[in-house]
């Protein structure tokens, strides 16, 4: 027999509007398992790696803006969803974690499959509840159905993040023969209204009489969704006021016409009164983190007389070391309520130096030599329109950085920069393409696409996937960062050099699979493998590690001569 509160998890989930769960198999999480997968309103998969489902649970989120809900059973499977858990939240993403235990007598009692579960994801989760272990009192049935509408609550509360109930659970785990399961339609829900985080006139009025003390304004903006009600009050905002908006790719704004979108290489200017120049007198910042070093040393150095950060509630960080002040209201709130005045000399500094950084990136990357970059840059222009693009840390994040996406071709861009590790990012991107419709393409380094390969490993390759591995047969980056490639331990301790290709994992898992070995091959292959029909792929370009460094030195050096 399967207790009714635990059946009713799963209706309190689906009448609080989620859509999708990932389960990993597992005999002390049963009834959690049958009462989601039995639900007829929830779309349920079954993931057997926890660490892959946790990763794809955080690409639904992504896309979907809604909870995923995450079951796995007790013991160490609860462990395997730390690095996703910590990632969606330093990068805000909802995520429902429920995790079978043993009843709390039972802990600590040399009893197989068992740990110390509750609060086992530390300071890494929004609230941590434990389920009760028993229904014997009316009370309990009540504080269960409270808990699980408070912790979807708080999933959605901004920041947006993930939230744990650790549900502790008695045999018998399964449904007695001829038992029916029936969701309780009269279960306690508790619905949140969410504020609207909008300015009050006499903030506005506030807000507008400081501003005015600023003619060298600065908007630089970190890491976000696609949201399509900021880009045109942004826009708006921009031209009316000449302000100047600096971006990575990660905040989705490649569409906006004003915006910085190169500024690693604006900012690698050799001439200190052209860099002078482009220091702000106001710089105002929403979104999460950045990608570009070049940015934040920049702003570190040429501090703004004042630091103004939108962000409606939640912890705010000083990454610049100049924060003065907070404005608790959405972007868009404060870009449509306030008016400004930037010095237009200073825009033209900035759109001077970034129209010398985008013409010569791209001549560059059409005429130079085969490498890492200039494949990622034949990548990025044939991305097809109104597709999703993931990128995975360590260079490859970097390189689409630089390059940048054109305007004009509505490409959401998602990256797993919460905490930047290459752990997840197949999985995320299976995540995003199970939930959405458009062609997902992830650009990856062999490194993290190999520590990944199980996010693959389940019954739901999703048609629209497109996998681009960029293959030096090593970590890479650790020949262009200053410090290892110094250093004689390079190959054999940082680089940790691998002889693995992609083919077979392409064969094991159903996936078309193209190798590249020069420009040529690669223009060729991307039209093919981008074609709408063309299926679930995996484009394997291999490269040589000393060759990418080489390349990218030039790159260097050749951009300093042009700026």
């Amino acid at each position: 027999m399967i207790l009714q509160p635990v059946v009713n998890i799963a209706e309190i989930c689906a009448r609080k509007g989620v859509e999708n769960v990932v389960l990993s198999p597992g005999s002390r999480c049963a009834p959690l398992t049958i009462a989601f997968a039995r639900h007829p309103k929830l779309k349920v998969r079954t993931v057997s790696d926890e660490r892959a489902a946790a990763f794809i649970a955080l690409g639904m989120a992504l896309t979907t803006g809604k909870s995923t809900v995450l079951v796995c059973t007790s013991g160490t499977a609860a462990l395997n969803y730390a690095p996703a858990v910590a990632e969606a939240f330093f990068q805000q993403v909802p995520l429902l974690v429920l995790t079978a235990d043993r009843p709390p007598e039972w802990i600590d009692q040399l009893d197989g499959q068992t740990i110390r579960q509750q609060n086992v994801f530390g300071q890494h989760i929004k609230q941590s509840y434990t389920f009760p272990a028993d229904f014997s009192h009316k009370d309990s049935v009540w504080h269960s159905e409270r808990i699980v509408s408070e912790a979807l609550n708080e999933t959605m509360a901004y920041p947006a993040g993930p939230v744990h109930i650790n549900i502790p659970l008695r045999e018998p785990f399964y449904p007695a023969p001829g038992e029916e399961l029936a969701f309780d339609a009269g279960v306690k829900i508790i619905e949140e209204e969410l504020p609207d985080y909008s300015l009050s006139a006499t903030q506005i009025q506030q807000l507008q009489q400081e501003i005015s003390n600023y003619n060298r304004i600065l908007i630089v903006a970190g890491q976000q969704n696609h949201t399509s009600g900021l880009q045109p009050v942004l826009q708006q905002f921009a031209q009316r006021s000449s302000a100047v908006v600096v971006s990575d790719l990660i905040a989705n704004l490649h569409e906006l016409p004003q915006t910085i979108r190169h500024q690693d290489a604006t900012l690698a200017c050799p001439d200190p009164e052209k860099l002078a120049k482009l220091q702000p007198d106001l710089l105002i910042t929403f979104g999460k983190s950045i990608i570009s070093k070049a940015l934040k040393l920049y702003l570190r150095k040429y501090k703004p007389k004042a630091h103004w950060h939108i962000q409606p509630a939640g912890q705010v960080a000083d990454t610049y070391q100049s924060l003065s002040r907070i404005i608790r209201c959405t972007p868009e709130a404060f870009f449509k309520a306030i008016e400004a005045t930037s010095n237009t000399n200073y825009s033209s500094a900035w759109a001077n130096i970034e129209n010398k950084a985008a013409s010569f990136l791209k001549h560059y990357t059409s005429e130079a030599e085969f490498s890492e970059m200039s494949a990622i840059a034949k990548v990025l222009q044939h991305l097809p329109s109104q597709s999703n693009l993931h990128v995975a840390n360590s260079m490859a994040v970097r390189y689409a950085n630089i390059i940048g996406l054109a305007a004009g071709k509505n490409i959401e861009v998602y990256a797993n920069r919460g905490t930047s590790g290459i752990d997840g990012s197949n999985s995320t991107t299976v995540g995003c393409a199970l939930t959405s419709p458009n062609i997902t393409t992830l650009v990856t380094g062999d490194m993290a696409f190999f520590y990944d390969r199980n996010g693959l490993w389940h019954n739901y390759l999703p048609h629209n996937l497109r996998i681009v591995i960029l293959n030096n047969h090593a970590g890479g980056i650790f020949r262009l960062i200053d410090g290892p490639k110094q250093q004689p331990e390079l190959e054999d301790f940082f680089e940790t050099k691998q002889a693995l290709d992609a083919a077979n994992t392409a064969r094991d898992f159903g996936m078309s699979y193209t190798a590249c070995l020069s420009l040529t091959e690669v223009e060729k292959a991307l039209p093919v493998f981008f074609a709408e029909d063309a299926g679930a792929g995996i484009l394997e370009i291999f490269t040589n590690s000393k060759a990418n460094a080489a390349a990218f030195a030039n790159y260097k050096q050749a951009l300093l001569k042009a700026l």
